[in-house]
Parts: structure tokens; C-alpha cells; sequence
């Protein structure tokens, strides 16, 4: 046995309900080699594995220092609070770990002072309920006592419009030396705390801001682990993308208002958001052509003009007051970094594509790349070892982030679970096509039979809010079982009383594909409607579907297809003694051309086309 494993081993033994997991050992010996060797490691671990561990042991026992990015809050607040304190009290090594979120997570002492100014105070609360100078004091008394200022810290949520009152965006801080609170500033401190630390936690957006800075954010590292680095490349192309919302012209009015006493002027900020807002409201969803067509350049054009007026009148400001020259400072940053992003939007960038996101009363102007791989591979590839790992990942992830084939290993670890003993995945292969008229009311039918077998006890997953609400009202009227939806209740309200109620089927759409973790009875038929491919009209995919040529479909489509269904698939076994069915209503995964190439992604369970041997299962297994 080697070092690492036996190391690997006291550790887990300290866990409740302790188990030797043979993929855990091998992919922390992977991850081992690839920091041994400099090279770079793309690796599937199934859920079970205990990928955390397998990346934190070899990573802290490495000596090198070593960036961990999480997609979701979520797996950050379990690192921060759970595996890494673990590890620090369990493994014979110093485990010196830090968190580092983006700036306007953090309560500004500045903004703070400046609150406490009744005059600056009336200022910034006039257009907001009177409630929340209650509680900007309330977050000021708790300031006074913190350690961290992380807004995560409050046992309680403070409105939207009180935090912002109290903190700064990256885009609005003029940076700690030119701050009278610098020093004390919890941002900094932070930051601070992450420069001194051999394991720094983040986000994977502030990981992909620090890549579009030249690594002017995170110190300096050795190692970068992704974790859910199946969403690698759609947050890489937004973070290193150009995002101009209406939204954006609104925060800077008001950030230009608490410093210059120019009704004019600020009004015609504030006024660019309803301009963006209405040549952008009727093109959400749509691809638009580089350079811009006249009528989106034109608002730009005039924002543009309009925030070179108020950057004059800002630099004009003169003042002896610390806190006035703070307000000008952070109006002036906010200023010249709205300028840089529409000095980009107006000229246009080779290889990128511009689009309009969100919803027709909230619209955005977004430029993204096309290939975020020649990013990727300056700003980290051919920086420091890389370890991608994912209970799923698409099979096309390597390439499409630029990793050359010679410099990465890419494995499959697999699961402890015994998926071919307790699960069976059932194609629904008589049903008609998805795109057929007929299919909703098969797929009904079908749906019916399976609840009734399992008893309840019932996820069911659908690509449209319409497809959802058809099918509830459908089994609303056959079954006497209960059944929630998407629609119902908050997500974590949603998830628990589901996991409350044996009997209760919930319907979702694709928000639940992922983070749904219901083990034991409870869940035991996941239910998925059809094939998740992406939307053929997504503006961006299209642009690079066009970039692929004949090879999109098989590069871009069935991988993430793949990807999404491997992940809806997964809610069903969360631990060694569930069992259930994963049946798929789509007839394709049982007849088209690339059908392998998604089956094999899933977990290895038992298959089946005949309904019987599913109610069969699921009679036997739920009994």
C-alpha cells in the first residue's frame, strides 16, 4: 500500500460510517501523478466516491500551493466548513485554507462610514423602503463584531437593497490604496488571508474573472482543481466575455448621484437603461451580427458619449472631504470600466458572438467567445497542473477547452454503488417520436402505469415548463397520490417536503437535474421525458455549431445531451442501499444512431424495453 493510500485510509476511517472506496484510492493516486508530473487530469467520479477527499489529500500533502474552484455555493460551504476543518483535525500535516469570494460578498467599512452621514444616508436610502436603514444598522452592529464581514455569515437575509447600500462590486472598488479603510477593509483581508494560505477555495466565476484579468485577482498557485467542471466552459465564456445590462446604467446613476450634483447628467444615466432595455427587449434569444446592426449601436454609441461627460465632470470634482474623494473614486471605476465594456461592444471582437439574453423586461447584451480553449490554455493550461473532475463529464469537455491530448489523462473512476444490481434504466422504445403529435399523450399513459407500480415515490424531469404542467394536470386526475411542482414551493422547501412524504411525486423541469438528493425510499422512480439536448436556437451554441460544421452535432449536442441526462439519472441512487428505475420516455435512446454514446455515459444499470419487467422491479424493490 502506498503512502498516500494508507494516508488516504486513516483519514476516511474517521468518518461516520467508514468504507474503504477503491475509485477514491485511484483517483487520488491520478491526482497525485498529475501534480507529480505537471500534467493535467480530466476525471469522472461517480457519486459515492468521495471525490473531495481524493483531490484534497494528494493536493494538501503535495507541498504546493493549490487553487480549489466550485460551481455551486453549495460545494464551497462544504469544503469551508466541513472537509477541510476534517482534514485539518485528521490529517499529520498543517492545513492552512482560506475562502476568497468576489468583493461585493464582503460588508464595506467605507460604505459603512459613509451611511453612518445622515445627509449621505438620505441620499442613498430615498428611493428604498424606509425599513432598510433599520437594517443597514443592524448589519453595521454585527460589522462591528465580525471576523470575516462575509455576508454568508449573517444568521439572517438582509434585503437586496440594504447590502448593496453597504458593499462594492469589483467594477465600483477604486482597490485598497487609495481607500482611507484599506487596511482594515474585509475584502482585503480576505485576500490577504488567501495569499498566506496553501489551499484557497473559490468560485469558479471569480477563478474565470482572475483568467480575464491575467491573474491580477488570486495569488499566484501551483495547482488549480475544478471541481463541477462540467460547467467549466459556459462560466469561462461569461467571465471572459462582455456583459451590458440596463441594470448596469442604473447602479452607476445612483453611485454618480452620491458625488455629483448634476440632476442633468445623472438623469441621462439612468435614462440609458430604458434605451438598451428597448432595443433589446424584442431580440432576446437572438444572435445578432458583428459589428452590431445600427439600431443596438446606437444607444451604446450614446452611452458612450454620456459617460465621457460624466468622467469629465467627475475628474473636474474638487474636494478635501475623505469621503467625497471615496464617493468620486468609486464613480470614476465604476465609470471607466462601464466605458472599457462598451468600447468592446461598439468596435467588436474577431471570434466572438453577440447575442441578446435574459427576459424581454430584464434584457442583456452578452459577447462571448467563441473557443474559450486559446483563454484557457494562456491564462491556466500552460500555467500550473490542472485536475478537472465531475460525476459527470462530457466526453468532448478536454477538447473544447483547449487541453491538448498529450498533456491530460482522462479517467473514469466510476461508483461504489452496485448500479446493475440496483437499478434498472428503461427506454420507452413504443412510444412515438418526442416531435410527434401523439407523443404527450403516450408519454401520459406511460407516466401513469410507472407511478402506480412505484407507488408515488416518483421524479419526474421535463425540457419545458409546458411539458411539465401538461403531465401534472394529467396525473392530478388519474392518481390519488400527491404531486408537487416546480412551480409549488422554493427549491429547498420543494425538496423537502418530497423527501417528507413516501407517497409524493415531484415534477421539474431542468433547474432539478442536478442537486436533488433524496436517498432511500423516498425516491424510487426518476422519470425524464425526453433527450435534453440543447436548444437548437441558443445563440451562442448556434455560432459555434456553424464554427463545427458537421462535426457540432457529435461535439456539441450529444455530449452535453449526455451530460445532462448522466445527471438527471443520477438523483436516483444516493447511496449502497438504494434501489429504483430510470426510465427515459424518449424513444431515441433506443433506436438512434448515436444512442450509445449517451447510455454509456449513464451509470451501469441493468436495461430493459418492456414495461412489465419494470413494474415487476419496482413492486419487488418497493414493497
Amino acid at each position: 500500500m502506498s503512502e498516500l493510500s494508507a494516508l488516504l485510509d486513516v483519514v476516511t476511517s474517521a468518518l461516520d460510517a467508514a468504507e474503504v472506496r477503491d475509485g477514491q484510492h485511484e483517483m487520488a493516486a491520478l491526482v497525485a501523478s498529475a501534480i507529480e508530473t505537471g500534467g493535467h487530469l480530466v476525471v469522472q467520479a461517480g457519486t459515492g466516491t468521495g471525490k473531495t477527499l481524493a483531490y484534497l489529500v494528494p493536493a494538501i500533502t503535495s507541498g504546493k500551493r493549490v487553487v480549489v474552484a466550485t460551481a455551486t455555493k453549495a460545494l464551497q460551504d462544504q469544503l469551508a466548513t466541513k472537509d477541510l476543518p476534517f482534514l485539518a483535525d485528521h490529517l499529520d500535516a498543517d492545513v492552512d485554507f482560506a475562502i476568497l469570494k468576489g468583493r461585493s460578498n464582503y460588508v464595506c467599512l467605507q460604505r459603512l462610514r459613509e451611511m453612518a452621514d445622515p445627509d449621505q444616508a438620505r441620499l442613498d436610502l430615498e428611493p428604498v423602503a424606509a425599513t432598510t436603514g433599520a437594517e443597514i444598522r443592524r448589519i453595521a452592529e454585527w460589522a462591528g463584531s465580525s471576523r470575516s464581514g462575509d455576508q454568508a455569515e449573517l444568521d439572517w437575509t438582509p434585503s437586496d437593497a440594504a447590502w448593496r447600500s453597504v458593499s462594492v462590486g469589483s467594477d465600483e472598488c477604486p482597490g485598497a490604496e487609495r481607500c482611507p479603510l484599506g487596511d482594515p477593509c474585509f475584502a482585503e483581508e480576505a485576500r490577504r488571508r488567501a495569499q498566506a494560505a496553501d489551499v484557497v477555495v473559490v468560485n469558479t466565476h471569480l477563478y474565470g474573472l482572475d483568467v480575464a484579468a491575467d491573474g491580477a485577482i488570486l495569488p499566484d498557485h501551483d495547482v488549480v482543481v475544478f471541481d463541477e467542471a462540467h460547467v467549466l466552459e459556459d462560466v469561462m465564456s461569461d467571465t471572459v466575455g462582455v456583459t451590458i445590462a440596463p441594470g448596469r446604467f442604473v447602479a452607476l446613476a445612483a453611485t454618480i448621484r452620491r458625488i455629483l450634483d448634476d440632476a442633468s447628467l445623472t438623469d441621462s444615466v439612468a435614462d440609458l437603461a430604458d434605451s438598451l432595455r428597448d432595443v433589446l427587449c424584442d431580440r432576446v434569444g437572438e444572435r445578432l451580427p458583428i459589428p452590431l446592426p445600427d439600431e443596438v449601436q446606437e444607444p451604446l454609441t450614446e452611452a458612450r458619449l454620456v459617460l465621457g461627460r460624466v468622467s469629465d465632470a467627475l475628474v473636474a470634482i474638487e474636494t478635501a472631504d475623505d469621503g467625497a474623494k471615496q464617493r468620486r473614486l468609486r464613480a470614476q471605476t465604476m465609470t471607466g470600466r462601464a466605458i472599457e465594456q462598451l468600447d468592446v461592444a461598439i468596435e467588436g471582437r474577431d471570434g466572438h458572438v453577440a447575442f441578446a439574453s435574459g427576459s424581454p423586461s430584464s434584457p442583456r447584451l452578452e459577447i462571448a467567445p467563441l473557443d474559450v480553449g486559446p483563454t484557457m490554455r494562456d491564462g491556466v493550461w500552460a500555467r500550473r497542473t490542472a485536475v478537472l473532475t465531475s460525476a459527470t463529464i462530457p466526453s468532448s469537455l478536454p477538447s473544447r477547452l483547449g487541453i491538448d491530448a498529450e498533456s491530460v489523462v482522462v479517467a473514469d473512476v466510476g461508483s461504489p454503488f452496485d448500479y446493475a444490481t440496483n437499478s434498472m434504466l428503461y427506454c420507452a422504445i413504443h412510444l412515438p417520436n418526442p416531435n410527434s403529435a401523439g407523443f404527450r399523450d403516450a408519454a401520459n399513459e406511460e407516466l401513469e402505469a410507472l407511478v402506480r407500480a412505484a407507488g408515488g415515490r416518483t421524479l419526474a424531469l421535463f425540457t419545458s415548463y409546458r411539458a411539465m404542467d401538461e403531465a401534472a394536470e394529467s396525473m392530478r386526475e388519474r392518481l390519488d397520490v400527491p404531486i408537487l411542482t416546480q412551480r409549488d414551493l422554493p427549491k429547498p422547501a420543494l425538496v423537502a417536503a418530497f423527501a417528507g412524504d413516501e407517497a409524493t411525486c415531484l415534477f421539474a423541469t431542468a433547474g432539478l437535474f442536478q442537486g436533488v438528493d433524496v436517498p432511500g425510499s423516498t425516491l424510487s422512480l426518476v422519470v425524464i421525458d425526453r433527450i435534453p439536448f440543447p436548444r437548437p436556437d441558443d445563440p451562442l451554441l448556434s455560432a459555434r455549431r456553424e464554427q463545427l460544421g458537421r462535426r457540432a452535432f457529435a461535439e456539441i449536442d450529444v455530449p452535453r445531451a449526455s451530460m445532462m441526462l448522466a445527471q438527471a439519472a443520477g438523483r436516483l441512487i444516493r447511496s449502497t442501499t438504494d434501489t429504483g428505475v430510470v426510465a427515459v420516455m424518449d424513444p431515441r435512446l433506443g433506436t438512434a444512431s448515436y444512442r450509445w454514446d449517451i447510455v454509456n455515459a449513464l451509470p451501469p444499470m441493468k436495461r430493459t424495453r418492456h414495461r412489465a419487467e419494470v413494474e415487476r422491479f419496482l413492486r419487488d424493490t418497493t414493497a
